[in-house]
């Protein structure tokens, strides 16, 4: 499918081809002006964080700029970007979060990457709450987990989470940042009052649903496309105590997703007898029931557990939680078995802890901790996250889980299958999602050695063509194109507006050029 460009934007990206060859001379003249800049001091050519730089959560591709800054201040960063966008031939520019990312979006080759997390002890916005507790601004730089804290020393909380904690508030808000909660409360992006947004023309702007709107909903899931979020305003609600954390396993698909769709059919924000929490995922016969999915389950049951997944070679697992506190103590039980009445898990394999509710949102730490001290958590992650729609979740199964997964026999890391409710997203925003008011979000978080990674890269392309071939109009979360007509169809009736945000807010195409929606030659494989 040929879609035309605008003939400015057809410029600049032959541009941009032009600079990836303009080579070491460039470079090192970007290099001496730089250090004529106010903001000199703050570059760093170190090469250990030129390395780190170069590299994300993925370890799959590399890119290696020309510095990193280390901001104190928004200021600092609007510095930079005003720089590059006075140049003739601009440098590109990539803000660096945790660098949770798995495809080098994060990466800026030849260029400058930001890190964020500079600001956290800096003069940038750090975590403030209002007054009358019903918000709180918080600096794009600052970890979630980091929010969670201050906010619950309060006895308040966000309601819309990830499932790992330590990611910048900018950066999940650049994607979407989904969980379990989403199906009642809608993504992070369906969370904000407001933004402060540097854009790639260095403006500094203030932005929310009435004031700079255009911006808002462009940079709201834009892929870090149209600036960089510096700081949030995040809605809060009382905070629970703890949480009734169920899991129940299921033999049957057809029963595991009727009683998910059953589940989140409840859904209302302020109805207090809805599930707090719902996700699922898979339990393959591929190895240990050891990963931080699964280590939920008592010992003492594992053996029939295994025993079921050996049987049946995948078992579904269906995780909700319901919160609770000083209050609602007397009454959660009775309310959360109201919830289970009919559902078909299978008798006998219905699971239940009581935990704090920090714990339960900061669950994947502890799993994190256990990799790093066995050397299996800087490895690469070729990552798959897909968005699947309901009509469709059934043929993915047969033919992905039952079929390729079960053959290649190569499974890892956490698989997730879990629903969500369409009308929880606002689509002015620059999120992608599929059409049907429900759909599924798929994520198989794969782990491999730095030898095989092409060996799950190849089934992840062998769901993809699956998925064209079955009619699957699959949409991709955290999204990897590396051509331009796959960023068309992946936007879709989207395209043209992300094409004028783009001209409007990043004439030059500075910003994110990791992404390799408007910039090509970006990176390598490692």
């Amino acid at each position: 499918m040929a879609v035309a460009l605008p003939s400015f934007l057809t410029a600049i990206m032959i541009m941009s081809r032009l600079m990836a060859f303009i080579g070491i001379t460039r470079n090192n003249d970007m290099s001496s002006k730089l250090q004529a800049l106010d903001i000199a001091p703050k570059l760093s050519y170190d090469p250990s964080a030129i390395e780190s730089a170069s590299q994300d959560f993925g370890h799959i591709v590399k890119a290696v700029p020309q510095a990193v800054l280390l901001p104190s201040s928004p200021w600092d960063i609007a510095s930079l970007v005003n720089f590059s966008y006075s140049k003739s031939v601009p440098f590109s520019i990539a803000a660096r979060g945790n660098s949770h990312s798995v495809n080098g979006q994060a990466m800026a080759k030849n260029g400058v990457v930001i890190d964020m997390t500079s600001m956290k002890n800096g003069n940038g916005t750090g975590i403030r709450i209002a007054s009358d507790g019903s918000y709180a601004d918080v600096g794009g730089q600052q970890f979630w987990i980091d929010v969670l804290n201050v906010t619950l020393g309060l006895g308040l909380t966000p309601v819309s989470w990830t499932d790992y904690l330590y990611l910048t508030v900018g950066g999940t808000l650049s994607n979407a940042g989904i969980s379990g909660q989403t199906f009642r409360y809608g993504p992070q992006i369906s969370n904000v009052y407001e933004i402060d947004v540097i854009t790639g023309t260095a403006d500094f702007v203030t932005c929310s649903p009435n004031n700079n709107s255009d911006l808002f909903y462009a940079a709201l899931g834009g892929l870090g496309q149209f600036g960089i979020i510096t700081r949030a305003r995040i809605p809060l609600e009382p905070a629970p105590k703890r949480v009734k954390w169920v899991r129940m396993l299921y033999t049957d698909f057809s029963d595991f997703t009727r009683d998910q769709e059953l589940l989140i059919s409840k859904n209302g924000r302020n109805d207090n007898k809805a599930l707090n929490y719902l996700e699922g995922s898979l339990l393959l016969d591929q190895g240990s029931l050891d990963n931080w999915r699964s280590s939920f389950f008592p010992p003492q049951d594992q053996p029939k557990i295994i025993s079921l997944i050996t049987k049946f070679r995948i078992v579904y697992c269906l995780e909700i939680v319901k919160h609770y506190d000083g209050q609602t103590k007397t009454t959660v039980d009775k309310d959360l078995q109201q919830l289970l009445k009919g559902l078909s898990y299978l008798p006998g394999f219905m699971f239940e802890k009581d935990a704090k509710y920090e714990e339960f949102l900061n669950r994947v730490h502890s799993e994190e901790l256990k990799l790093k001290a066995k050397g299996l958590w800087d490895v690469p992650h070729p990552w798959l996250n897909l968005f699947i729609p309901k009509s469709k979740i059934s043929d993915f199964n047969h033919g992905v889980f039952k079929s390729i997964v079960l053959q290649r026999n190569i499974t890892t890391g956490p698989v997730l299958v879990y629903p969500m409710n369409r009308k929880k997203w606002d689509d002015r925003m620059s999120a992608v999602i599929p059409d049907e008011e429900i759909f599924y979000t798929v994520g198989l978080l794969q782990s491999s050695g730095f030898d095989d990674w092409r060996t799950f890269e190849d089934q992840n392309k062998e769901i993809l063509l699956f998925c064209e071939k079955a009619g699957i109009k699959v949409k991709q979360y955290l999204p990897h194109y590396t051509t331009k007509e796959g960023w068309v169809n992946h936007f879709g009736s989207k395209w043209s507006t992300f094409q004028k945000r783009k001209l409007q807010f990043d004439p030059k195409l500075l910003l994110s050029p990791g992404q390799r929606i408007f910039n090509s030659n970006q990176y390598s494989p490692n």
